[in-house]
Formats: structure tokens, sequence, C-alpha cells
């Protein structure tokens, strides 16, 4: 089985096979140029974003790690009302890695470049020691058009309706599952998926949209937090219209976790004027990745606290997640 050397990280012929195999897949004319930096064409306003992925396992139920590092860098472009046009990926590999798992990582992320109608444009690859790495590293980059101007954790007003895009904690129960072979009897997957096109069809409400975020480390709970502390305002949720699956649940109680807390890879947590809640709902649930989609809280004047009303009936403080839940989610 061939495996990943030193010699391929030398700049020699050795790191032309492993270029090629990567052209194999991320066919893109301006990529092919081979230059040491790509000339992009764009008008107007840019986002820009940078992340790093370390997940382990490296793949899971309804994802891996190379569709994750597309995904996350797709997203979170797109939670600043941006439509993502144009990825870097850069790989640090581990001396005897698989080339074999290489090739479906790199095909998963090729795939979902595909889908979400990016462009994978520049790129890297570093070889390091064994034992100086745990097997695979990806970090991306991504550039996006805005969209939706505005858009900040910094804006979200009083009133505003709190809306979540699906089921939470998908993502954390099926990692953890999987990485520690846990069987509890569920059948979760990740909703790992990209969001661009989701937040494309919220445009004709650009005006009334203040803020949006993925939920990813630190789940509902620090994203909420996040923006409460940010704007300066109060939030109350309601425990009772919190979409989750029956399983997640179930999950969680074996486990003893706060399903507020768990990742999420294919969520949005959107902060829209009162008028306005309703319509998004509906744009939101005319796509089959947000059926689930629903009004969850509002915002309310204060300094930077979450309530969480409970199915019965009692109030609790949602706090910020203390210490690491979820290793290696992302």
């Amino acid at each position: 089985m061939e495996r990943i050397e030193l010699k391929h990280g030398g700049g020699g012929r050795a790191s032309q096979d492993i270029l090629k195999l990567f052209l194999k897949y991320f066919d893109d004319d301006i990529l092919k140029g081979l230059e040491d930096a790509s000339i992009l064409n764009i008008t107007g306003e840019i986002a820009f974003t940078t992340d790093s992925f370390v997940i382990k396992p490296r793949f899971f139920p309804g994802g891996d790690i190379g569709k994750l590092s597309i995904c996350g860098t797709v997203n979170d472009l797109s939670a600043r009302g941006a439509i993502p046009k144009y990825i870097s990926v850069a790989f640090i590999i581990e001396e005897g890695f698989e080339l074999c798992e290489l090739e479906k990582i790199i095909m998963s992320m090729a795939e979902t470049a595909k889908g979400a109608g990016v462009r994978i444009v520049t790129g890297d690859t570093k070889v390091v020691e064994k034992g100086k790495a745990d097997g695979l590293y990806i970090n991306t980059s991504g550039i996006g058009i805005v969209k939706i101007p505005g858009i900040s954790a910094h804006n979200v007003k009083p009133k505003d309706k709190i809306i979540i895009t699906g089921t939470i904690g998908d993502h954390g129960i099926s990692v953890m599952a999987k990485r520690e072979g846990l069987n509890l009897d569920v059948d979760v997957k990740s909703d790992c998926a990209p969001l661009n096109k989701v937040v494309e069809d919220l445009v004709p409400l650009s005006n009334q949209i203040h803020a949006m975020r993925d939920p990813t480390r630190g789940g509902l709970s620090a994203t909420l937090n996040e923006i409460a502390r940010a704007s300066h305002v109060n939030m109350k949720i309601y425990e009772s219209e919190i979409p989750v699956k029956d399983a997640v649940v179930n999950a969680c109680e074996i486990l003893g976790l706060d399903i507020l807390t768990l990742a999420n890879e294919g969520k949005l947590v959107i902060f829209s004027s009162p008028e306005v809640a309703d319509d998004v709902i509906n744009i939101l649930k005319s796509n089959p990745q947000c059926k689930d989609s629903k009004i969850i809280g509002e915002v309310y004047d204060g300094e930077g606290i979450v309530l969480m009303e409970t199915v019965y009936g009692t109030e609790r403080i949602v706090d910020m997640p203390a210490g690491e839940i979820l290793p290696r989610i992302c």
C-alpha cells in the first residue's frame, strides 16, 4: 500500500506526483497555472476567512475532514452575508499517511466545492516526519462577495427574533460516537453541509437581517453568548421550540451532555427584525436543507445575558461553555 514519504514534500519528482493527484480532482483553470499566487477577478466588497481542520476521526457518518474543510470555509463566509467564490487549501501530511485515504479526502473536497459552486484556486502541501502530526491537517482560506451588507455580531437589536435553520447537535453526537466507538443504538449523521445557497435565498430580505452565525464549536450556547455580549443585549430562547432529533436527545441523556453546547456544521443562527421573521422561516423551509427551521427566541435590552425558558416553565441562564466539551469536532 502506497504511503506518503518525506520525499513527497521535497519539491522534486515525488512532489510532482502528489501534485498530479491534487490536480486530478481540483480541476480549475486558475489552479492549473501553478503560479505562486492566483489572480482573481473580484468586484465589490469582499469577505475573507481562514480556518484549520484537525478532526478525529477523519471519516464520520455524514462527512469527513475534506468535506468539513470546504463546508466550514463556505459557511463562515455565508454567515457574514457573502457568496463564497474562491478557496485555498493547504495540507500538512504526516510521513506514512496512506495515499488511498488522501485521495478519498481530496475527492470529497472537490465534490463538495463543486456542489457549493466555489472554486479551489490555490494551495500548498507540506510533509512532516512521522510522529510530528496527527496524520493530516488541512488549512483553508476563502473569499466571498458580500451580498447582505451589515451582517455582524455587533448589529443585533432588541425585538429581533432568533431563528435556527434546523436540528442541533447532530455533528457533535455523530463525531463523538464514531471516535469513541460508542454503541448508543442511535442513527445520527453529521449535518455537515454548505450554507451559501441558503443565504442567497435570503438576499431579498437583506435590510432586515442583522446577524448570522454557524454554531460550530461550543454550539448554540457559545454562539448566543458571543453575540449577546458583542451587541450588548439580552436574549431569551424557548427549550420547547429548539429542534432536536430524538436520537440526539437520547444520546445526550446517556452521556450527560448539554445539547446546547454540541457542535453543528450545517446550521445557521439568524437574527432578523420581527416584521420579517415569518418570511425568513418561509424562505428557509422552501429549502429541503432547512425544513426544520424555527423561531426559537427573541432579543431584549440588556448587557449580554442569555436565558432559556425550560419545558417546565422555569428559566435558567445559558452560559458560555467552560473547558473542552467535545475535542476535535472540526
